[in-house]
This record gives C-alpha cells, structure tokens and sequence, in this order.
C-alpha cells in the first residue's frame, strides 16, 4: 500500500469479550489495510458464553465522540452495529446527516447476540427502521432480523428471502444483503439486492464450527473497509464474505473462552 491509510469508522457497542462489536470492527478494519476509529454506542459485560450486561452509553456522548471523529479524520466509510436505545439511534442518524454526506454507510441491525441474548428494545427496532434505513448504502440483516424489520416470519425459503429483501429495500436502504448463516445446507448463501432491483447471490461452503461470534459484525465491517477501499458494493460484498469464510475456517484454531468463540481476524497474518 502507498499513501495514506484508508479510515472507516466504526459506530457500535464494545465486547468486553473482543470477538464481536467495536473489537471485530476494529480488527477486521486491520487486517485489511483499513486505518479504524470508533464511535462507542454501549458497553458489555461479555464473553463467549452471553451477555452479562449491557451499560448505554448517552445520547450526547455518542453525539461527541461522532463530532470529535468526523471533524479530524477523512473518513471513507461507515459501519453502524449495535444501537440499543431509541436516543442513541436518533443521535447517529443526526451526527451521519452532520458530517456523513455521501461517505457511504454500511448498516448492520444487530439485535440478538449469538448466545441469543436480546441486544436492542422494541421501540429502538422501529426507530432504526425510519432513521437509519433510508441513510444506508447497506443493510445487513441475517434472516431473523429481516423479519424483525418487516415484522414478519423468518422467510423459508430462498424466494421468500428475495421477496423480504425487496421489501427491505423499499423502507429506503439502497442494498440489502440478506445473509444466511442462520440457514440450512452444506452451503451459506447469502441475497443481495439492491435499488435497481439487481439480485447477486453468494455462496460459501458452510463451516462446521461453533466458534462463530462476532460473524455479522466482521462480515458488515469488512464490507465497510472494502468501501473505503474504494471498492463498487457488489465487490466490496464479495471480498468481504471470502474473508469471513477463510476467518471461520481458522476459528477453532484459537480456542478462545468455553462458549462461541470469535473467527480468526487476522488467520492471513498468524495462526
């Protein structure tokens, strides 16, 4: 790389436990070229076995720590994760409409953890759907949080994948990338579609682990550091679900904590 770092911002929660959150975030951001800087929007007690606790960070705080970040550093690209409260999201979308202009946003509507731990309040839900949504380049949901936003059930098929982020799109984000993790099959499979009503799927062998904490945060931020990159979407998407995979693939290798450990984010640098 010559010149300069590219710089993606990370607006999220912390993860006391470093495998998802600010922590993949930030390490993702690393491990592919990307200069990382943070917003935190909350603080966890966590580790690889739940959540213990959840400590919000205020509205105004959040609002400072965006001022503080968008008035000094370039900013290339946004990735939005974990917005609990209803004032937080409210903040966000503010700072975004304050500095964001046309750096491209990368929405990942974090709800449940992947001990199943409930991450987001009901009436935070609906306000990201109208604050946050139309903001984004990108939103990207697994098939339970899909639902959520639509309010309605877990699609069951590819069609009714398709169909849901078709209706995703129409809330106003310019992409939705469905992903599939949660599916079945001896492949992942994720759905993008975006406003021009394109459909691109993508596909990956399925990996036999249960160290998969942290997948969605790596998986949107990736996205993020490709979009910094300079990266179109449908290529940002595609390298980003490679180097997921490959950080999954290396997983087990870490043996980090007794629950669902984090991927490997740097498997390319050390193992």
């Amino acid at each position: 790389m010559s010149g300069p770092a590219p710089i993606a911002v990370t607006i999220a929660g912390s993860d006391s436990g470093g495998g998802a959150g600010i922590q993949a975030d930030l390490k993702t951001f690393s491990a592919l070229g990307v200069y990382g800087a943070s917003v935190i929007t909350a603080l966890t007690a966590q580790n690889t076995t739940g959540v213990q606790g959840i400590h919000d960070v205020p509205a105004e705080f959040v609002a400072r720590q965006i001022d503080s970040v968008f008035s000094d550093l370039a900013v290339r690209a946004v990735k939005i994760g974990m917005l609990s409260q209803t004032a937080v999201i409210a903040a966000v979308a503010e700072g975004l409409a304050r500095h964001a202009g046309s750096i491209p946003v990368v929405l990942d509507p974090v709800m449940v953890a992947t001990s199943g731990d409930r991450l987001i309040t009901d009436a935070a839900v609906a306000t990201l759907r109208e604050r946050l949504l139309p903001r984004a380049d990108l939103i990207t949901p697994n098939l339970p949080e899909a639902a959520v936003l639509l309010g309605e059930p877990v699609a069951a098929d590819a069609a009714a994948i398709v169909a849901q982020a078709r209706r995703l799109v129409t809330l106003g984000a310019r992409a939705v990338l469905i992903k599939g993790g949660h599916g079945t099959g001896r492949e992942s499979i994720d759905h993008l579609v975006t406003a021009d009503g394109a459909l691109r799927t993508l596909s990956a062998p399925r990996i036999a682990t249960r160290n998969t904490h942290g997948t969605g945060c790596t998986l949107s931020a990736a996205v993020a550091a490709g979009l910094a990159q300079g990266l179109a979407l449908p290529e940002a998407v595609a390298e980003a679900k490679a180097y997921l995979t490959a950080a999954l693939a290396a997983a087990d290798s870490l043996a980090v904590g007794t629950g669902h450990g984090p991927v490997h984010h740097f498997h390319a640098v050390w193992s």
